[in-house]
């Protein structure tokens, strides 16, 4: 079987484990006996091939419910947890949705809670909360927690935003993760279980045994995974204890590895203190063809367990590919902005009179506040189209011109 994941498994020993396209596992691993194997993907009653786009079914019954139902049913839980292809524009989509629903019926009651930002983000995501945070500063904290994809979450922000809701880090942070590298067997840690059958299995199929590819132990790639896990469900404990929280709904955005079968981040909250919980997997039923390189084999393995209580069945839809390119290599240089680390020959940026050490200060007059921020305002870009750059250069301030064009080398 294939199994959708975006950039492979990027690097888990050194970033977040990669975004799996929720197909959800079929029988058939070795240890696991197939006729133990809840179907049809997780529903006993129903297989998501047969289920039309952007319907929902109930795992448990195979009933295909309304949006309305879905969230009548989850809407008394403590904590609601939405999966995500992390690159599924769709996904987001659905999450969105969700969490629109859900705050309708419970107002002023629903916090959002992410793994794309560690525990050591709170301060300044509680800054942003309360209006004291820009915008700016906040897609950075967001670059520096997780990466280069804010356009993919950018819905979902601004609605938090505009309704005032709490946004939480969940992730560790990298100096704990630093350590487990170093010795996992050190104290200080969350209380880590990494016994459950299923869940390991279910890793052990992606990671392989002794060494990956990239020439990873297998066991630290697995401590690691667990131990992202056991942060993320220590920080929704945290918030089921907190009197201030006591009626509010903490609505979990996680990728679908960590969510799925729930012997992931649920289990491991619910062994901290039991509560209600409810699991909400948008489901890829089909990869497309011109996205097939996003997935990767793995052996399938045999869950006995429902996928989630709800699986809503999406496209698989990323961004478009960026078209223009000034043709530079860039990072952001401390408080000074976004510094040019090389020019291609041919490119856009040379026939500017880009050169290495510039640093860009202002896009046709408005402030470059972040590389992913320059990125994103080039996309909006026609070839043919002219572009100002201001840039900083030794101790003085320099207004270049240009016209986008195909880079003849790039």
């Amino acid at each position: 079987m294939r199994i959708p994941f975006r950039a492979k498994l990027r690097s888990l020993v050194t970033t977040s484990l990669a975004p799996c396209v929720i197909t959800l596992l079929l029988a058939g691993g070795p240890g696991f006996a197939q006729e133990y194997a809840v179907p049809n993907e997780g529903s006993p009653y129903r297989n998501f091939a047969e289920v039309q786009s952007n319907h929902i079914l109930h795992l448990p019954t195979g009933l295909e419910v309304t949006a309305d139902q879905m969230i009548d049913t989850v809407a008394g839980s403590r904590v609601i947890y939405i999966g995500e292809t992390h690159d599924n524009l769709e996904a987001h989509r659905v999450q969105l949705e969700i969490i629109q629903k859900l705050l309708a019926r419970r107002p002023g009651k629903i916090a959002i809670g992410m793994e794309m930002f560690r525990k050591s983000a709170q301060e300044e995501l509680d800054l942003w909360h309360a209006g004291q945070f820009s915008d700016e500063k906040f897609k950075k904290i967001f670059r520096e927690n997780w990466g280069g994809s804010y356009k993919l979450y950018q819905s979902i922000f601004d609605y938090i935003k505009f309704n005032h809701l709490p946004l939480i880090g969940l992730k560790s942070s990298v100096e704990t993760e630093t350590r487990l590298k170093k010795d996992y067997t050190q104290l200080n840690f969350p209380a880590m279980d990494a016994n459950d059958i299923y869940h390991k299995a279910y890793a052990d199929a992606i990671f392989g045994g002794g060494k990956d590819k990239h020439g990873h132990d297998a066991n630290i790639l697995y401590k690691m995974l667990v131990l992202w896990e056991e942060s993320m469900a220590e920080t929704v404990a945290d918030f089921l204890r907190d009197p201030a929280r006591k009626n509010w709904t903490l609505v979990v955005l996680a990728g679908g590895f960590h969510i799925q079968y729930g012997y992931g981040i649920p289990k491991r909250a619910f062994r901290r203190i039991p509560h209600a919980y409810s699991i909400i997997l948008p489901v890829v039923g089909k990869v497309p063809a011109d996205l097939k390189d996003r997935e990767m084999e793995i052996q399938p393995v045999s869950i006995p367990l429902y996928a989630a209580d709800f699986g809503w069945k999406v496209e698989y839809k990323v961004p478009p590919k960026n078209r223009i390119r000034l043709g530079v290599r860039i990072k952001e240089d401390g408080d000074k902005g976004v510094m040019v680390v090389s020019v291609a020959d041919g490119s856009v940026a040379e026939q500017m009179h880009i050169v290495k050490g510039d640093i860009l200060l202002s896009l046709d007059g408005e402030k470059i506040s972040g590389v992913e921020d320059l990125v994103y305002r080039l996309q909006a870009k026609t070839f043919g189209d002219q572009v100002f750059i201001k840039v900083l250069r030794g101790k003085g301030e320099t207004l270049l011109r240009g016209t986008i064009q195909e880079a003849k080398t790039d």
